[in-house]
């Protein structure tokens, strides 16, 4: 779970059990940053990728970065 707005975090904290200490991960929170459920067990976690990284290039969800990673690939292959 990532970024939450103030009412929907309320809700999904009462209905998932989710500590005020682990709220704060999903409270105004930057790029990276949020929680992770598996199973019964919520994780929160920071992660930081450098940009320059081809992995970092794979994962992004951002879509301007998503079509100049098109842009280059299409430049490579042809």
């Amino acid at each position: 779970m990532l970024n939450q707005a103030a009412g929907d975090r309320q809700i999904l904290a009462k209905q998932l059990n989710i500590s005020p200490y682990q709220l704060s991960y999903v409270t105004n929170s930057g790029e990276g940053e949020g929680l992770l459920f598996y199973g019964n067990i919520i994780i929160p976690f920071k992660d930081k990728f450098d940009r320059r990284l081809k992995l970092y290039s794979l994962m992004t969800s951002k879509p301007s970065e998503m079509a100049e990673n098109d842009r280059k690939g299409s430049k490579q292959e042809g």
